[in-house]
């Protein structure tokens, strides 16, 4: 692959970072040389003796806000973990942002430097987003009560597609999404149990009717399950687009 990705993630509870890294996907692309991850402690960048990193909006309202002090000098720290701020993408989980897809997780595997920054409350100091923020992205239009829970969604769906990070890529390649056509349906031993059998195509050795088989499951698959993909998939097929 190009090279080391190094990935930074800022957050006031680096333990829940910490828990995804050593409990997924992401502990083996450490292991195998793919990822290098640092959580970043935002407390640790907090002002005075109780560490403060919120504070309430100026112009009133209810709620809390991250403050941009602190955000900037734990910026200015995770830039230096991954190698400095040329050529880096931060990317922040937000209800603004673009929904969050198999394309935009395909596109934030490439990046070779990424810093990722989980809001908290009611969100963080627009003047972060002003100076550093160049990719905000949304899991969809629902709220949840801290940034750390899509930053480890986004993590965990990109870092699976870095070369080295699986032990078979080509695996992540043939998932739903990552083609036009959800995936089709997997059988693996005993070939029976409780009266449920494996279908014979499968069984028969030969991969064609194999083959054959699994792009009719896919088409029919997503033809009853989503068929707003399945229109997607149609209108590519009328424009010659494979």
């Amino acid at each position: 692959f190009v090279g080391l990705t190094k990935i930074a993630v800022i957050t006031p509870v680096p333990d829940i970072i910490d828990s995804l890294i050593e409990n997924s996907i992401l502990r083996k692309a450490v292991e195998r040389g793919a990822v290098e991850f640092h959580p970043v402690n935002l407390r640790d960048f907090g002002k005075g003796n109780y560490r403060q990193i919120d504070d309430t909006p100026f112009g009133g309202g209810g709620g809390m806000v991250l403050m941009a002090e602190p955000l900037f000098d734990a910026m200015d720290h995770a830039m230096n973990l991954v190698g400095g701020s040329e050529d880096v993408t931060v990317m922040y989980p937000s209800p603004q942002g673009n929904i969050w897809d198999q394309r935009a997780a395909e596109k934030m595997s490439r990046r070779e430097k990424l810093i990722v920054i989980c809001g908290h409350y009611k969100g963080i100091d627009e003047r972060v987003i002003e100076k550093y923020v160049t990719h905000e992205y949304s899991l969809g239009d629902f709220v949840m009560t801290n940034g750390e829970i899509p930053a480890a969604v986004m993590l965990d769906s990109m870092v699976r597609l870095i070369p080295g990070a699986l032990n078979n890529l080509d695996s992540a390649l043939t998932d739903s999404f990552s083609q036009a056509l959800l995936d089709h349906p997997h059988y693996t031993q005993p070939r029976e149990i409780e009266g449920l059998g494996v279908p014979p195509v499968l069984l028969s050795g030969h991969h064609e009717k194999i083959d054959s088989w699994r792009q009719d499951e896919r088409e029919k698959r997503t033809r009853d399950r989503r068929p707003d993909l399945w229109e997607k998939y149609e209108n590519m097929k009328e424009n010659g687009v494979k």
